[in-house]
């Protein structure tokens, strides 16, 4: 029903408005001014009434106040008959609830009620236990919280608070869910892993436990088929004997074994803090047994850079201990107490210090929480000087000489930290951006350690021997890594090795060279196809197998072997991959042999006129007087074709290599490059995703700048290992990535 407006004269009566009862339609001069139906709950305390022409107002029914509603054209609205009702502003109802404050009854006047919509479609959604599990479990996996938590009072009163028919969970239920859950997660990246076109590398970290009981935590790095690099937790192996030679090694072939990676092992990473000559040799064996043809297994390496830069921190802050200890003390002493803490404010604030830091106290298992507070106080330290003239009790105050050294070491710290910034990005660096933060690390230390200042000399000299090591360890697969990057390739390890090396540069930048042409190599050799077994049939019928040649049953002529060797020849010869390697061809001739697939397809002789060449009657010399056939130029043709052929004969890497340098742009996609020159180079585009896949950290962000190994604790200890595994690996692949949903096949 619709309300009628009737306009009144002042001395009219006040009568309320009442809907219409007539059920007809409304003409169409009358149905534009109609208004819908009031909703709103304050017309339970609120009369509307006309009281001029065009002015309708709302009268309380309480204390009979008038308050304005429509004036012409204009709707007042109804929050202001909210606040009279809700903030006890009416004076009756205010009064009233002052006498029963706590009756609800009769006509007391309550505040006035929220009208909520129901969200559509809600009202019939059914309830579905399996899904309220799943979604426990997805919480626990998460958030880490203990399996047990479904059986906790607090837990299941607040579930059923929810959802009364919400059915309590026991312990074994909620670890199936979990376990099912990790299952499933990890089928899809199974799934995933096997469609990648390159080779995966794996990195390992120990973690220990009170139960001297280790954990072996296996990472799998890769890039896929649209040339984005992911890394994945694989598995977490409990080891019962950390300290066995072999537990390493076992814990790796289980996870080969377990994602289908025999064949596809690529580099490996491991931690030195808890490995030794015996463990890194069984693991050499290993990784050359799994990847042959790949730098005869050297790609191991054998020391993480974030562990290596952490004991290096460490080094510095221990070399200059007492100093460290006096400005921890004084900034305990500051910001341990409001009095003191306030007196420092007002010091700084006279001596009109330009810092903007503020002091802390460090979390000594973070060494980079050590080097800001060290950074924040330095800026300080005129306030901390002055403090003790403000505060007797003060005695701690570091020297002037303490804060020479805490700016000195504060340079190499700074120099530490920024080099292990790029892991704590959301996204994992490529290989190539590490040759810039160890180069730089070693360049630096080389030249401290050869400092005139004693202090300087003292406290680098150690540090570049430990970084020494790793460099000598790491140099070659990084220097190889930055190749791949088009805006330095060899001229940056040509550069920065002549400033580590000196004069004894050429012979290092030669080893790189050698190594990155050895390893094309390799590639190449993969692309040739497998060798060719010939079966014979009757007396002298030969039977090809393999891409389709034929060779003889018998001994080819001694003439044959004295013939100039064509490609075509050398990708047909019955010769593995080792022969390929030691062949007296050197790098650089048998790099600009482009031997693939596709050529031995389409030679231009087909392997059976080539046969029949071979065996045909010897050349008989030509009794033609001329020299020139038909128009003379049939030879120039055919010199033509020569020269072409000896123009196309450099390979994929020296091309790559003579090319002039990309721009040096700050935010470059080293792997946007590669997806799209990937036809240009088919094979080094290869050779290029696996090296750039390659890790050189085997910890996780927020574990960069740990001072101390990591530990399981108890409770995670005492689960099954099946189950602890199920929680913290479908954690990562639930945090860090959603592979499932990629479908691309190998473009490669």
């Amino acid at each position: 029903m619709e309300t009628a407006i009737i306009p009144v004269t002042p001395n009219m009566p006040v009568t309320p408005i009442t809907p219409t009862d007539n059920s007809e339609p409304l003409n169409s001069e009358v149905q534009p001014n109609k208004r819908r139906r009031k909703k709103s709950i304050v017309w339970d305390h609120f009369t509307v009434e006309t009281v001029g022409d065009g002015c309708i107002r709302a009268c309380c029914n309480q204390c009979k106040k008038s308050f304005a509603y429509i004036t012409g054209s204009k709707l007042a609205g109804t929050s202001h008959l909210k606040r009279h009702i809700a903030l006890g502003i009416c004076p009756v109802s205010r009064q009233r609830n002052q006498q029963t404050p706590d009756s609800k009854a009769g006509n007391a006047t309550e505040e006035p009620r929220k009208r909520y919509r129901a969200t559509p479609g809600f009202a019939n959604n059914l309830f579905n236990q399996e899904r309220c599990n799943h979604e426990v479990a997805k919480m626990i996996i998460m958030h880490e919280y203990p399996l047990h938590i479904v059986e906790h009072p607090g837990f299941i009163g607040f579930v059923r608070t929810l959802q009364p028919q919400f059915n309590t969970m026991s312990f074994n239920t909620i670890q199936g869910d979990c376990v099912a859950m990790f299952l499933k997660e990890k089928q899809s990246l199974i799934n995933f892993i096997s469609e990648i076109p390159g080779r995966v590398s794996l990195t390992l970290d120990l973690w220990t436990s009170n139960q001297t009981v280790g954990y072996v935590f296996i990472t799998g790095q890769f890039i896929d088929t649209e040339w984005n690099l992911h890394c994945c937790l694989l598995n977490v192996v409990m080891v019962p004997s950390p300290d066995s030679d072999s537990a390493l090694q076992q814990a790796v072939v289980s996870s080969l074994c377990d994602w289908h990676l025999e064949n596809r092992l690529f580099a490996l990473t491991l931690d030195q803090s808890f490995s030794n000559e015996n463990i890194n040799g069984n693991l050499r064996a290993l990784f050359s047994v799994r990847n042959p043809y790949m730098f005869h297994g050297q790609l191991l390496v054998g020391n993480c850079f974030a562990r290596v830069v952490s004991i290096l921190a460490q080094e510095v802050l221990w070399a200059v201990g007492e100093t460290v200890k006096k400005v921890r003390e004084s900034v305990k002493f500051v910001k341990t107490s409001d009095t003191h803490e306030e007196t420092f404010f007002h010091l700084r604030e006279q001596l009109k210090v330009p810092s903007t830091k503020d002091i802390f106290i460090d979390d000594q298992t973070k060494w980079n929480t050590t080097y800001d507070m060290l950074v924040a106080a330095c800026e300080l330290k005129q306030v901390f000087l002055c403090l003790e003239t403000s505060i007797p009790d003060y005695k701690i105050a570091p020297s002037i000489d303490d804060w020479k050294q805490v700016e000195i070491i504060c340079n190499y710290l700074k120099l530490f930290f920024d080099a292990v910034s790029i892991l704590t990005g959301p996204a994992y660096p490529t290989a190539s951006a590490f040759y810039h933060e160890v180069s730089k690390v070693q360049l630096e230390l080389s030249h401290a350690a050869m400092s005139n200042d004693p202090f300087v000399s003292n406290l680098t000299k150690p540090l570049k021997e430990k970084f020494d090591r790793y460099w000598s360890d790491c140099f070659l697969v990084l220097a190889i890594a930055v190749v791949m990057d088009p805006r330095f390739k060899m001229k940056l390890v040509e550069f920065s090795f002549s400033r580590i090396y000196g004069e004894d540069a050429g012979m290092w930048i030669k080893i790189v060279d050698d190594g990155i042409h050895e390893l094309y190599l390799e590639y190449i050799a993969q692309a040739l196809p497998p060798p060719e077994t010939f079966m014979e049939e009757g007396n002298g019928g030969i039977t090809p197998e393999g891409n389709g040649g034929i060779i003889p049953k018998t001994e080819p002529p001694e003439e044959v072997y004295c013939q100039e060797v064509s490609h075509e020849d050398v990708a047909h010869q019955e010769v593995s991959h080792e022969d390929i390697a030691h062949q007296e061809v050197s790098h650089q001739e048998a790099a600009h042999q482009e031997i693939s697939h596709q050529e031995v397809a389409h030679q231009e002789i087909s392997h059976q006129e080539l046969a029949h060449q071979e065996i045909s009657d010897p050349e008989v010399p030509s009794q033609d007087p001329l020299i020139s056939i038909g128009d003379g130029l049939s030879d120039f043709e055919v010199y033509i074709s020569e020269i072409s052929g000896s123009q196309q004969m450099k390979s994929e890497l020296d091309q790559y290599l003579e090319e002039s340098l990309l721009p040096r742009v700050q935010d470059f996609d080293i792997l946007g490059w590669w997806k799209l020159n990937k036809t240009k180079y088919p094979t080094l585009s290869r050779m290029a995703a696996d090296i750039l896949s390659i890790p050189f950290s085997t910890v996780g962000p927020d574990s960069v700048f740990d001072t101390e190994r990591k530990r399981m604790d108890n409770y995670r200890s005492s689960l099954r290992p099946v189950t602890l595994e199920a929680l913290i690996c479908a954690k990562d692949w639930l945090q860090y990535g959603a592979l499932q949903n990629a479908n691309v096949k190998p473009e490669f």
